[in-house]
């Protein structure tokens, strides 16, 4: 078994300093933007001008100068003064959050580390009958490093597990364009949350996994099975033109003297690509680029053509499993699998961008059902998920909490807080590189809650006003549409009433600016500590087992680039 990057004991450790560390910052975390002017959150957390912490992030160009002497006197943890529970160092909380995220923290595996582990065991299929795939316009640059990584990390454990071995061709699919390719290691790959099935086409086509597809909504489904439609349609345009092209190669041609010592006109040149092939990939969002030829001898060639003949009557027939098969079912952890799926066998469970609790719904199933033998999983929408011990929680309706999964913090009933899983989606490395908050939206909506607090007597919009932003001309256009969408009476306020409102806040927005670069600053902390219980919750049941947290993806592209990978004996 591969050995996992980080002991059990050692990663109980690492969340014990996070869970330190979060205690005396979450509270920022946790402020809700919207009520930064409303509920004075700059003076309750900040012992410094916003100046400083720009200054100490990078981003002001403000020098001015720190008390570094009143500092020292001060006791600080993780940069706030131990009496007053404010920031007095930023610079302290800046290196603290570094050190109490995933790449500061060292349990991580990278995905290269990952993949020359899993390829220890000799693989059967040689460099040569591998098709070498990328997406075309019809996939964006992110989902397409999304898929395309995910996918050769999911190969990987399909065949470190061998769950299934079978010689089988996938023609008219992959032999469209290599002929037949054996495809030595098959197993079946459950794709939780397969949305429009990008992952389970390409693990389909490129790999030759049998997926099963499942999304809890039927539009995704009908969008998965129109895509399998497609493939079929152009499977059988590519057999017509085939079929064509070999009666014209059997043609018997004379060669005349003068020709017999030069190459045929076939050897010289390399053909077009076939006009029907890019129609059939272009089906599948997915544009072949290189090919690969094998060598059979003549028995092996027919043991094959009565297999691919199997295949073409089951295409025909419409049975699902041609490419991959789409399932409309919510997914929990008790959900039962053969239920859905009648021809389950032993399985790869992934899924990409799990929404919420549907990524520890994963790793309960995982680890509860003995034909699942390997998962990897990325989650998202930290702020979908159900906490068992925050104070205002209400019962999970879908079954158990998404957090915490481990024993070792439900043992301290540890919860992060709503507005903090929110923070946790924020992306640290797109800030830090100028693709940063809207922070006019949110100076806005902070301002709007004092209009409201002033002359509506409401501290809480109970409708969603976040989208008016995008239409409205000015802030007195924002203000008014959003008051008209509570169905309150704008005509309380002139414009140049509101306006004012407006100009007297200017003044602070480089506090709400500061503010919300911390709670930046602070969301991968929030982030691993869930990705972390996570982890321990499946070394808990099996330690012996491997398992790790992997970065998979290019956080730029995509900010949730974490994935639970695990094995089981």
């Amino acid at each position: 078994m591969i050995p996992s990057s980080v002991s059990l004991a050692e990663l109980r450790q690492r969340m014990d300093e996070v869970t330190r560390f979060l205690a005396a910052t979450l509270s920022i975390a946790n402020a809700h933007t919207v009520e930064f002017y409303t509920h004075d959150v700059w003076s309750r957390f900040m012992a410094v001008p916003p100046e400083e912490v720009l200054n100490a992030i990078g981003i002001s160009d403000h020098q001015g100068e720190t008390d570094v002497q009143k500092q020292k006197q001060l006791r600080t943890t993780f940069g706030f003064c131990q009496d007053a529970n404010r920031l007095v160092d930023p610079h302290e909380l800046l290196r603290s959050a570094k050190a109490h995220s995933l790449p500061g923290l060292g349990v991580c595996t990278s995905r290269d580390e990952l993949l020359e582990a899993l390829r220890r065991k000799p693989s059967v299929l040689s460099a040569e009958t591998v098709v070498e795939l990328e997406p075309d316009e019809f996939m964006n640059i992110k989902k397409s490093h999304e898929v395309q990584s995910m996918a050769e990390v999911v190969d990987c454990l399909a065949k470190r597990c061998g769950v299934k071995q079978e010689s089988i061709t996938f023609e008219p699919y992959i032999g469209i364009i290599s002929g037949l390719i054996s495809m030595a290691w098959i197993s079946q790959v459950i794709d939780v949350g397969s949305g429009k099935g990008y992952l389970s086409s390409f693990l389909s086509l490129q790999h030759g996994l049998r997926v099963f597809g499942i999304d809890s909504s039927s539009i995704n489904t009908r969008g998965a099975q129109e895509r399998n439609r497609k493939l079929k349609k152009f499977s059988k345009v590519y057999q017509k033109h085939r079929k064509a092209a070999k009666a014209e190669e059997d043609i018997p041609q004379i060669k005349g003297a003068d020709d017999r010592n030069e190459p045929r006109e076939a050897e010289r040149q390399t053909p077009d690509p076939n006009p029907s092939e890019e129609l059939f990939l272009s089906a599948m969002s997915l544009e072949v680029v290189q090919s690969a030829r094998v060598s059979l001898t003549d028995e092996e060639r027919q043991r094959r053509k009565k297999e691919n003949l199997q295949k073409k009557a089951q295409i025909r027939s419409g049975a699902p499993g041609a490419v991959f098969s789409s399932l409309t079912s919510y997914v929990t952890a008790e959900t039962e699998l053969r239920e859905l799926i009648e021809e389950l066998e032993d399985a790869v469970l992934v899924g990409l961008h799990t929404c919420g609790d549907l990524a520890p719904s994963m790793l309960r199933m995982f680890a509860a059902k003995a034909e699942l033998l390997a998962v990897c999983g990325v989650g998202c929408c930290y702020n979908k998920l159900s906490e068992e011990f925050e104070p205002d929680a209400q019962e999970s309706s879908r079954g158990a909490f998404g957090f915490p999964l481990s024993q070792h913090l439900r043992r301290r009933s540890w919860f992060c807080g709503r507005n903090a899983r929110m923070s946790a989606c924020l992306a640290l490395e797109r800030v830090s590189v100028g693709h940063g908050i809207q922070m006019d939206s949110l100076f806005y909506r902070a301002v709007l809650h004092v209009i409201l607090r002033d002359h509506y007597n409401a501290y809480k919009s109970e409708k969603r006003v976040g989208n008016i932003y995008s239409k409205a001309k000015s802030f007195v256009d924002y203000v008014r549409r959003a008051l008209r969408k509570l169905d309150l009476d704008d005509s309380k306020l002139s414009d140049e009433d509101i306006q004012r409102y407006h100009d007297v806040h200017a003044p602070r927005r480089p506090e709400m600016h500061a503010f919300n670069l911390l709670k930046v600053t602070l969301a991968p902390c929030i982030e691993g500590l869930i990705l972390m219980d996570r982890l321990c919750y499946l070394k808990e049941q099996d330690e012996g087992s491997f398992s790790a947290l992997v970065q998979l993806f290019d956080p730029l592209l995509s900010p949730r680039c974490y994935a639970i990978v695990a094995l089981k004996e």
